[in-house]
């Protein structure tokens, strides 16, 4: 009976909130990655360089790294529905004032709007999701989450590509028309969250009120459990933890490489000589297979529990991948290559965000979730400036594809050796 109970639980909310989150997600990544096909006409049009739009990028991470653990802590505080929708209004209205830039002063400022209005998001929503589900469907669930960051890129691409079709439009540029149409949904979705988003367990009405106790029950025994043979931490004692500072250093490494990666494949791809058109459309196939790799890996590993392992691999695989690009540069080989790395870090996402709740709880790991999340942005920051100033000085992406590289290559060795006791296999 507590089988057919949990499955049925389990399965009922899953299709009441994975999709909600995903979608809100979703379309927080097309708003803050769409750049990348924007800046296939716009850099020309403002007169910005690979490296003065590589600063433009940087400007959305400064303005979202030191409102990130604030914002966690504030949805910790006032609750999901309020925050999370405030934020998918808030940057959804700023996503589309990129249509109004003019130049590199206020192309830098917006985009640093751009980034306090978003700060939160996806810690909160991963921090939401623990609220949710127990440990054995985490990885799944965390899959589900962040295969928004593949599809976006599959299905962002070539919408944005098509979108740029418009140029001309009633008198406007195809990068306007881009900025504003991709940034209407976001503003919607935060209006039905601020109606719909349900808090917590104990107020999902819409669950049996069997599966509703089974529920809590389980989570509340789970966190117990937690507090038990880790000890309970207080939010500053898990900020300097030496655990949570590992995970800071590895997500550091996969935000240099989504974000480097990100906002420069598109110019890396066109270099083959393809249209704007046919470079949206082939950036969508490393990912989509990035997809496929990242959903069988999460459901292997909820079977196996070897999170840790499985996780190094995946960085070690992302690293040979971003090497392979460099060796490659601008052959069409190179899209192996970027398969490789899609492969490596899509498997890595959902099994990273399995090992903080293995030891942290309460507002430890509201905070902590928020700052191994910052340490990604800061890699937003590190990423896109080291590939935008190789490709300005050396004319070629090679010498940031190496850097990146090696970064994910000690990343692996990290979790490999330095994280053994972060969760038991």
């Amino acid at each position: 009976m507590d089988q057919t109970i949990e499955r049925a639980t389990i399965r009922a909310v899953a299709f009441r909130l994975l999709p909600l989150v995903f979608l809100l997600y979703f379309f927080s990544l097309i708003d803050r990655t769409n750049l990348g096909i924007g800046a296939l006409t716009m850099n020309h049009d403002l007169g910005l360089s690979a490296y003065g739009y590589s600063l433009g990028v940087a400007a959305f991470f400064i303005g979202y790294i030191p409102c990130e653990i604030p914002s966690n802590l504030i949805l910790e505080r006032i609750g999901a529905r309020l925050w999370i929708g405030r934020i998918a209004i808030t940057w959804g209205l700023i996503a589309m004032c990129m249509a109004l830039v003019s130049g590199q002063t206020s192309f830098l400022i917006v985009r640093f709007l751009l980034g306090v209005a978003e700060a939160g998001l996806f810690p909160g929503l991963l921090l939401y999701l623990n609220y949710w589900f127990p440990k054995a469907y985490r990885a799944r669930v965390n899959a589900a989450l962040v295969l928004a960051i593949p599809v976006s890129n599959a299905l962002g691409a070539p919408l944005a590509s098509s979108l740029m079709e418009l140029h001309g439009f009633l008198g406007f540029a195809g990068w306007q028309w881009m900025f504003v149409l991709e940034g209407l949904p976001s503003v919607v979705l935060g209006c039905f969250m601020l109606r719909y988003l349900t808090e917590h367990p104990v107020n999902a009405t819409w669950l049996d009120p069997r599966q509703r106790a089974w529920l809590q029950e389980t989570l509340a025994a789970e966190w117990a459990a937690v507090e038990q043979e880790h000890s309970r931490l207080g939010l500053w004692q898990a900020l300097s933890d030496r655990r949570v500072v590992a995970l800071c250093l590895v997500y550091f490494s996969m935000g240099t490489t989504a974000y480097g990666l990100g906002y420069f494949l598109p110019q890396f791809i066109k270099a083959w000589g393809l249209s704007n058109l046919a470079t949206g459309f082939t950036v969508a196939v490393p990912e989509t297979i990035g997809i496929i790799a990242m959903l069988i890996w999460g459901s292997w590993s909820d079977r196996v529990g070897n999170r840790r392992r499985s996780l190094s691999i995946a960085l070690m695989i992302g690293a040979v991948g971003l090497t392979g690009m460099a060796l490659f540069g601008a052959s069409p080989w190179s899209l192996i290559a970027v398969a490789v790395v899609s492969i490596g870090f899509s498997s890595a996402r959902p099994m990273f965000w399995t090992l903080p709740p293995s030891f942290l709880s309460g507002r430890a790991i509201a905070g902590s979730i928020a700052l191994i999340s910052c340490f990604a942005n800061f890699g937003g920051i590190v990423g896109p400036v080291a590939i935008g100033w190789a490709k300005t000085a050396t004319n070629s992406f090679a010498g940031g594809l190496y850097l990146v590289a090696f970064i994910a290559f000690t990343a692996s060795m990290i979790v490999w050796f330095g994280l053994r006791s972060v969760a038991r296999e």
